[in-house]
């Protein structure tokens, strides 16, 4: 694997304002100026949600599969759960060797407004300063960050689906893995990573469920539907690039539960991220399959609710079918009726900008209501990884390639 050479920016060497430290959730993805000729995009993300309690002296080294080249990496470390502020002392980027080793003369200390050390307040997120240097597509990076004081509830993503690692004390600045000794599935604090490319090259955020998180597909693999995409985007002639996965597994489009819902993350998870032309919504299973009385009046109310926002923001939305999933425990006819009106809905209501049918793909064309067993990970709910990646085969990539 080619090494990165990532190099922090002196503050007075910039040739332009930087977002500031802190910013809120709401603000962060708008906060960035482009130079003429380039912007900021977002070449990987994951959604933020509680943690259980964060633990002093403790050293996370996380490791992120990009998207989209570009120069001057700048990432976004989160507390929107946190109910007082965490101080992040050390963090680093670099690239992964192997596990927790980092490839030779590949870590470099990111800081924040040129100082090393950020406090981050409750509710708040943090960009650190730009590192020089080019990072390139589908490159496994590894974010390292420290915390002197951490405590109360953390914020992260539980399903990461990616091995990463942690240790206690500050070992953030070593490219061995020697002190990385306990293995983790998570991500902790970090929920964004962005680079500065060519003005005319955008991203698409992926807002789903567990199908989207990955859930049921191979582990350090990278093979979950946004993975393949992204794959096909860099190989086709197309100005999206960027690909952010902001799915959270058991998420509803209405309710709270497993993470905030859909409408409640979708301008901190979605419309914050910079350089994000398309939205691709891919929810509404859990809703349906809950037996909490939902309807598809109410669901689709909700699914116009995005698209307004999204609209609003100056961004295209793509909808995305409901899957098949008879055969999962919470299956029943009357959720069935729900799921294909639903369908109906999005196929033929000429709402979305682009529509993508993923019912289609994955259903046996012999029981339109249970997914093709070829495609089915054993559960009958979620995609292995032959059917994320028929999904993602699936996508129209003119309809992601969009502009309001």
């Amino acid at each position: 694997m080619t090494a990165v050479a990532l190099q922090a920016v002196p503050a007075q060497a910039r040739p332009e304002p930087t977002v500031p430290a802190a910013t809120t959730a709401a603000t962060a993805g708008t906060a960035a100026t482009a130079s003429a000729g380039s912007h900021t995009v977002v070449t990987w993300g994951a959604s933020a949600d509680h943690m259980g309690d964060g633990a002093a002296d403790r050293g996370y080294r996380m490791v992120v599969h990009t998207s989209v080249a570009g120069g001057e990496l700048r990432i976004r470390l989160s507390n929107a759960f946190g109910d007082r502020p965490v101080t992040f002392d050390s963090v680093y980027a670099g690239v992964q060797k192997e596990g927790a080793t980092l490839v030779p003369r590949s870590n470099r200390r990111l800081t924040f407004g040129g100082g090393r050390s950020i406090t981050v307040p409750a509710g708040a997120t943090a960009y650190s300063d730009p590192l020089t240097g080019a990072l390139p597509a589908a490159t496994n990076l590894v974010v390292s960050i420290h915390s002197p004081d951490a405590a109360g509830p953390a914020t992260g993503h539980g399903l990461a689906m990616q091995t990463s690692y942690a240790t206690q004390g500050d070992h953030t600045s070593e490219e061995s893995g020697t002190a990385w000794t306990d293995t983790i599935g998570a991500w902790y604090y970090l929920d964004a990573v962005t680079v500065r490319t060519a003005a005319d090259t955008g991203a698409v955020v992926a807002l789903g469920d567990s199908i989207t998180d990955g859930w049921a597909s191979t582990t350090d693999q990278n093979r979950r539907w946004p993975d393949y995409l992204a794959r096909r985007l860099q190989r086709a002639d197309t100005t999206v690039k960027g690909v952010a996965n902001e799915g959270i597994s058991g998420n509803k489009v209405l309710s709270d539960g497993a993470g905030q819902s859909a409408l409640n993350r979708l301008q901190r998870d979605v419309l914050s991220q910079p350089g994000v032309r398309t939205v691709f919504l891919f929810e509404g299973v859990n809703d349906i399959k809950a037996h909490s009385g939902v309807t598809a009046q109410g669901l689709i109310a909700g699914y116009r609710e995005i698209i307004a926002r999204v609209h609003a923001a100056g961004k295209c939305v793509v909808g995305a079918t409901v899957g098949p999933f008879e055969g999962w425990s919470e299956w029943d006819q009357a959720g069935e009726a729900v799921r294909q009106e639903v369908n109906q809905f999005i196929r033929d209501s000429g709402e979305f900008d682009a529509v993508n049918d993923f019912d289609h793909i994955l259903r046996s064309p012999y029981d339109h209501e249970r997914m093709l067993p070829f495609f089915d990970s054993g559960d009958h709910l979620h995609p292995n990884d032959k059917g994320m990646q028929a999904m993602a085969d699936a996508v129209d990539l003119a309809g992601l390639d969009c502009d309001r």
